[in-house]
């Protein structure tokens, strides 16, 4: 096996990569995954003359290609980015065990998810595991429950001594704990940490003699996630892991009609990059609303005269936008790609031209972008009519700095601490002045 270790948005070649030199595809499936891995832009594989040339884009995780394990990484890493996770999918400060605290500065993504499963799990068990009323319906030599005298009185001849009855014990295997288990299950495959795969074992075992065994599917965690109520509330952290590892593990590429199972775990941080800014934009800005994904309809419709197909017009539909009453202050997307380091790509600038371009924006579109450069600052690209040379719009790259970012997350809760989300909140929505 040949290990790397990648960082997002990078090109790695056999000429600047040792370790890649030499390197080529020869299996077939091996082959196979790499050309869906290129297709989908979760990763690119080029198997050239001199080795193996690999471009990372926003996914992050491991996974193994043929004699290629490849560990891709996030720029921001360790706790500061624990505390980013928990707060835009809503896990608890939970204090991690102490036997896996040391592993974290050094983690990778997965292994910080299965991290924050750990300590969760470990807290459900505390408290004891949820119980559910299952109804079960036997024969019972000693009656227990509510004895059915309508079967009973079907059968003219009672055979043995033994009654029918119904009885509704609170039994811990249920979907939500089959759920948590298989996470655990899981997440010992998805870790090179032995440390964490040992304390996944013992959390399992002393879930495995009362919960039945299950294979975590999207299914199962939907069935858990319906089923979840005030009284199970603390499973919701557990069963949104859950999910985060299925969407991760074993990604499964349909470009063609077969389908290639990905041996690894590739998670797509834009995903996570918009749910944040979302949750931040939401808490810091409490006297506005902030719409995501709102569609922007009426600015581009077919000719009804020229429509053969009959096809719906497109709908622009940015990441947020910011309303104070009837009215759109702002138009934000949020890109996951260090803008302040790496160029703008044209299709993101398109996109957000024609953001500007609508009436909702009053001509002012804002990429948000993650950074760690304390220097980054604002870029404007103007948009003019080319033949009058009028102003049209305008596109703002404003990045976010993530560790000022998991400082203000992660604060101990008061007045101050509301008040230096707040800033910053209006400061990503609305620029320096801080106001709509």
């Amino acid at each position: 096996m040949v290990a790397i270790t990648c960082e997002e948005w990078r090109t790695y070649s056999p000429d600047s990569t040792a370790a890649l030199r030499g390197l080529h595809l020869d299996d077939p499936a091996t082959r196979s995954i790499a050309e869906e891995l290129t297709a989908s832009d979760r990763l690119t594989v080029l198997d050239l003359r001199h080795g193996l040339q690999i471009t990372t884009g926003s996914h992050v995780g491991r996974l193994r290609l043929g004699e290629l394990r490849l560990t891709i990484t996030p720029k921001i890493q360790g706790l500061p980015l624990l505390d980013l996770l928990r707060y835009a999918y809503g896990l608890r400060n939970l204090r991690l065990l102490d036997v896996l605290a040391q592993g974290v500065e050094s983690a990778s993504f997965q292994d910080l998810l299965i991290h924050q499963l750990c300590a969760e799990v470990d807290e459900l068990l505390a408290r004891g595991l949820h119980r559910r009323y299952v109804r079960q319906d036997q024969v019972l030599a000693s009656p227990r429950g509510r004895i059915r005298f309508a079967a009973i009185a079907r059968q003219p001849v009672l055979t043995k001594a033994a009654l029918p009855c119904t009885d509704h014990p609170r039994v811990v295997d249920n979907t939500m704990n089959r759920t948590v288990l298989a996470s655990l299950r899981m997440g010992m495959g998805q870790t090179n940490q032995l440390a964490l795969r040992v304390q996944l074992e013992a959390l399992a075992t002393r879930m495995a003699g009362a919960v039945s065994a299950a294979r975590l599917t999207p299914e199962l965690v939907r069935q858990a996630s319906r089923e979840v109520n005030r009284l199970s509330a603390a499973y919701r952290p557990v069963i949104a892991i859950a999910s985060l590892l299925l969407e991760g593990h074993g990604t499964a590429l349909q470009r063609t009609a077969a389908q290639v199972p990905v041996p690894g775990f590739l998670f797509d941080m834009n995903r996570f990059f918009q749910m944040l800014i979302l949750r931040f934009l939401r808490d810091g800005l409490a006297d506005h609303v902030v719409c995501d994904e709102q569609r922007i309809f009426g600015m581009l419709r077919y000719d009804p005269n020229r429509n053969p197909r009959g096809r719906r017009a497109p709908t622009p539909r940015p990441d947020f936008v910011v309303m104070q009453g009837q009215r759109s202050v702002a138009v934000l997307d949020a890109k996951y790609r260090d803008l302040w380091d790496e160029p703008l790509p044209r299709d993101m600038l398109y996109q957000l031209v024609i953001y500007a371009g609508s009436s909702q924006a009053g001509g002012l579109a804002v990429i948000l972008y993650p950074t760690l450069h304390p220097q980054a600052q604002d870029a404007c690209i103007q948009v003019s009519d080319p033949v009058l040379g009028r102003q049209r719009g305008q596109v703002v790259l404003r990045p976010v700095n993530m560790k000022v970012l998991a400082e203000l997350v992660s604060a101990r809760p008061g007045v101050q601490a509301a008040k230096a989300v707040s800033d910053y909140a209006r400061k990503l929505a609305f620029g320096a002045q801080g106001t709509a």
